[in-house]
């Protein structure tokens, strides 16, 4: 006999977290197992205490910079407030407040793992539950660990230890020049860690615009920080400096510490897909735009690959508890999620980068333009020195299909470029508007008026 509710949430990141609420709050049953805590990476490993590390790091580089600013100063930089603000922040990593505001709303909360045995049944801790509406997969995703040899044998951190640690190592290697990997990097470097970076591609920040990516060495060049490209880790080996990473065609690294921030990878293998028809080998769950993947399942989040950010899950929990509450709703729409890395400075960016805009067949436009050309980066100075603004037009069109930005609070300079990929904003009408001066979003202007004339009228 199985216990009865109306929708079954595996899984209690924030896009498992965002059903539960919002079916709860919509009169459901519901039904929540998580094998770790509730709240999932961000809140506890991802961008809650990464960016308490980060906004220490970044007051030590503004520190520094009130040199030929505002004055003279010297400032020694301790760890122990940042472990004990990140602490703070994650509760210590226990999620009973999380588990407790669940509860409170009127969701039922187990810990432990869960297993889909056929349409509309789970079993968890040897006890099966039935949904009578649906199953929401929310499972989420862990840091992969690279197919290099001997690394198994090394006593590697992954973004978790780096939240976690308690003291700063005096030298550290980091494989991947992601957002993960950068931000940990620079942080870490700031605290006075020796530090080096192993990416396999031929500019930091792969994923983004190669200007961007340039910059942004730049600015670890500043920090310190030694960053070797298009180089590949062959073997890992203990040393006694503590870790040694050997290079394909040759070099070494050694440090005291290792930090793997290659990539994640979903948590589909183990949780019974194959008897509701879903594939459990696959790197992601397929969905429609109503986040539906089978009959009675639907999925959200990092393991529907649509992207491994919080706002996405966020956006898809959003989407998947209107479907499943009857309500009407818009389809999902990815053609403008923001990606922003929280590095000093920030890059942020949304839509298609240049080539995936001339690799999809458009005729591109691109408009570029310095961040410290700008009016507010010359007044900045330092820390505004890096990067661009860097807009991607369809011409035919006559609209943005991307945008970049670099710069201090490029995250929060971005929202303007959502709103106009999101809404085919023609960019004459973006060209029309009246940006503040001297501000960061003005740089925008700067970038469409290099746009030139190639882009047909709206």
């Amino acid at each position: 006999m199985s216990e009865e509710y109306d929708v079954i949430v595996i899984g209690m990141g924030v896009g498992g977290e965002e059903v539960a609420t919002r079916t709860t709050g919509g009169g459901l049953r519901v039904l929540c197992i998580e094998k770790k805590l509730v709240g999932g990476e961000c809140p506890y490993w991802g961008c809650i205490p990464s960016k308490v590390m980060v906004r220490a790091g970044t007051t030590l580089a503004e520190a520094a910079r009130a040199v030929g600013l505002a004055g003279e100063g010297r400032i020694s930089p301790d760890w122990a407030p940042v472990a004990g603000r990140v602490r703070e922040f994650t509760g210590s990593w226990d999620d009973k407040a999380a588990v407790e505001r669940h509860q409170e709303q009127g969701a039922t909360v187990l810990h432990g793992e869960a297993r889909i045995l056929s349409q509309g049944e789970v079993e968890a801790g040897g006890r099966r539950y039935s949904a009578s509406r649906g199953i929401v997969v929310a499972t989420g995703g862990e840091p992969v660990t690279p197919p290099i040899d001997g690394i198994t044998d090394v006593d590697f951190w992954t973004n978790r230890e780096a939240i976690e640690a308690e003291s700063v190592p005096a030298s550290l290697i980091v494989l991947g020049a992601g957002p993960i990997g950068l931000e940990l990097a620079q942080v870490y470097a700031r605290f006075g860690s020796d530090v080096s970076i192993v990416e396999v591609a031929d500019h930091a920040l792969p994923a983004e615009e190669p200007e961007n990516g340039a910059a942004i060495e730049e600015m670890l060049a500043r920090d310190g920080i030694s960053l070797s490209t298009g180089a590949k880790a062959e073997k890992v080996v203990s040393s006694s400096a503590g870790i040694a990473v050997h290079l394909a065609g040759g070099g070494v690294l050694k440090a005291e510490r290792l930090l793997v921030a290659t990539g994640r990878r979903h948590n589909l293998s183990a949780i019974g897909l194959e008897n509701v028809g879903l594939d459990p080998e696959a790197r992601s769950i397929e969905v429609d735009e109503h986040l539906r993947a089978a009959e009675g399942v639907w999925a959200v989040g990092d393991v529907t690959g649509k992207g491994e950010f919080t706002h996405v899950a966020v956006y898809q929990g959003r989407v998947a508890a209107a479907d499943l509450l009857g309500q009407q709703h818009a389809p999902a729409d990815y053609s403008a999620v923001p990606r922003v890395t929280f590095t000093d400075p920030e890059v942020a960016s949304v839509g298609l980068t240049e080539k995936q805009a001339r690799d999809t067949g458009l005729d591109v436009a691109v408009g570029v333009a310095e961040t410290s050309s700008s009016a507010r980066g010359y007044i900045h100075g330092p820390g505004a020195e890096h990067g661009v603004y860097k807009l991607v037009a369809d011409t035919r069109a006559g609209v943005l299909v991307g945008g970049s930005v670099m710069g201090p609070a490029a995250g929060e300079v971005v929202g303007t470029l959502v709103l106009a990929i999101k809404e085919k904003v023609p960019v004459a009408r973006l060209r029309e508007l009246i940006y503040p001066y001297p501000t960061f979003v003005r740089g925008l202007e700067d970038a469409l008026n290099e746009l030139g004339e190639a882009v047909a009228p709206g």
